[in-house]
């Protein structure tokens, strides 16, 4: 069976940027001029998913805003002669189908993905995490939905992370059996440095089989106190074959200020029109913190 859907989970509170996110979804913070839920749709949409389903919580009504027409502003546009601007404002419109169902607690990720059970129906089915941005020839995606289609079982999106860091990710343990490719012989959600059987991350990418829901619906809390997708995940592994992939591409980690800060400068290198400017910017800085430096 073909995976055509998609589940974006978005219910979090985005406390890491706060005040920004007080009043705002840390999903509509912009790099450079788009938000970041869209760069997450538009990797869908280019991995062929044809619907997508948005798991949001309280005060997120501004990513369906984002995704709806805007008609006083579409005929601002018009009338003014911008048919660039109005291309690029009607773009987010016009992707895919997105639906939307609201996470009424905040009881973690696997229940956020559990939320949206009735809308997948008995389908193999995709999940991105919006802290997770990927560039690469091959949209991140579309590289599961290929093994996905090789193998018909789920496949998790992954990379090496540095050692330090192991505790931030869910964790898994594999045997290679391929280029890029593993069976996953157990998972772990946020080890420490110390607990953590490799520095194979799953990082924000995943295929998975509709038999997950039925497991989310008995899990119990795990770290943090909440339903975690990894743990159920590791149930799923003891009745069926997981595998990980360790896609193509430079994954950004927009869900943390730094992570978030080097994005947007990275992004904005690739504008044409930015470019020159921002790195003249860039030397400026530079000489100044050197003259300045003690």
């Amino acid at each position: 069976m073909k995976v055509k859907k998609a589940i974006i989970p978005a219910p979090g509170l985005g406390t890491r940027f706060l005040p920004a996110t007080k009043a705002m979804p840390k999903e509509m913070l912009p790099i450079v001029d788009k938000p970041t839920i869209q760069y997450i749709v538009e990797e869908a949409v280019e991995s062929g998913i044809e619907d997508i389903i948005i798991v949001t919580g309280k005060g997120k009504r501004a990513i369906e805003d984002h995704f709806d027409n805007s008609f006083e502003l579409e005929q601002n546009l018009m009338e003014k002669g911008k048919y660039e601007l109005l291309n690029e404002v009607q773009k987010s419109s016009k992707l895919v189908d997105i639906h939307y169902i609201r996470q009424k607690e905040p009881r973690g990720l696997g229940h956020a993905i559990w939320c949206a059970r009735k809308f997948i129906g008995d389908e193999p089915f995709a999940v991105l995490l919006g802290d997770d941005i990927v560039s690469a020839d091959t949209p991140c995606l579309k590289q599961l939905i290929n093994q996905y289609e090789r193998y018909n079982a789920t496949i998790l999106g992954v990379q090496a992370v540095p050692d330090k860091d192991v505790y931030r990710y869910g964790i898994v343990e594999g045997k290679r059996i391929g280029e890029r490719f593993y069976t996953v012989n157990s998972l772990i959600e946020k080890p420490n440095r110390e607990e953590a059987p490799s520095n194979l991350a799953i990082l924000g990418r995943y295929i998975l089989s509709p038999k997950i829901f039925g497991i989310l619906g008995l899990q119990e809390p795990g770290a943090g106190g909440e339903i975690q997708l990894t743990d159920a995940i590791a149930t799923l592994n003891e009745y069926e074959a997981v595998y990980a992939y360790d896609f193509e591409g430079t994954r950004y980690d927009v869900g943390e200020k730094m992570g978030f800060i080097k994005t947007t400068l990275e992004f904005a290198l690739k504008h044409k029109d930015l470019r020159s400017q921002l790195l003249d910017y860039f030397s400026t800085v530079l000489e100044k913190e050197l003259i300045n430096r003690p």
